[in-house]
């Protein structure tokens, strides 16, 4: 299995914050832009594993901005790190000022997907080369939340957690 650049994984949606999609103060619900990122995230993951892929946890979410009635809104996601069947994505969701045109960032995400044969079960995924050095932080970055997670859910012992453990020492 061929590696794949996070570049290959890029994917970029972009669309208009409507009437329907908002809350009583005209601000996009924040269960639709989870909606938008699951999908911008799920075809990043399908892009690197050319597989089924399967939500398995929204691991980070920050709702730093609101994001107004008639917003120009662009979910950009990216595979940060593949594992041995799960890819985490690292989404990035931006706004566009009406009057500059400028993007200014919004919101961000990490979700983590696994790929799957038709039958549900997971299979392999490439691994994961980052170029950049924000693909590189965020690709170092997911070793230490899975570790993280694993701890927290019961499923690793702290002491194994050797990328956490270097945080402190």
């Amino acid at each position: 299995m061929e590696p794949k650049t996070a570049f290959q994984t890029k994917t970029i949606m972009t669309d208009l914050v409507l009437p329907s999609e908002t809350n009583p103060i005209n601000n996009l619900f924040g269960g639709e832009l989870l909606a938008r990122m699951d999908r911008a995230a799920s075809i990043a993951a399908r892009r690197h594993s050319r597989r089924i892929v399967v939500t398995a946890s929204v691991n980070h979410v920050a709702f730093n901005r609101s994001i107004p009635l008639g917003s120009v809104v662009t979910v950009e996601a990216k595979v940060s790190r593949a594992f041995t069947s799960s890819m985490e994505v690292y989404l990035d969701v931006w706004i566009e000022d009406r009057e500059s045109g400028e993007s200014i960032k919004a919101n961000e995400a990490i979700y983590t997907f696994v790929a799957v044969d038709e039958t549900g079960r997971p299979v392999k995924v490439p691994q994961l080369i980052a170029e950049t050095s924000l693909e590189k932080d965020r690709y170092d970055g997911a070793l230490r939340r899975k570790q993280l997670s694993l701890v927290l859910a019961g499923k690793m012992k702290p002491g194994d957690a050797t990328e956490l453990k270097a945080l402190f020492e």
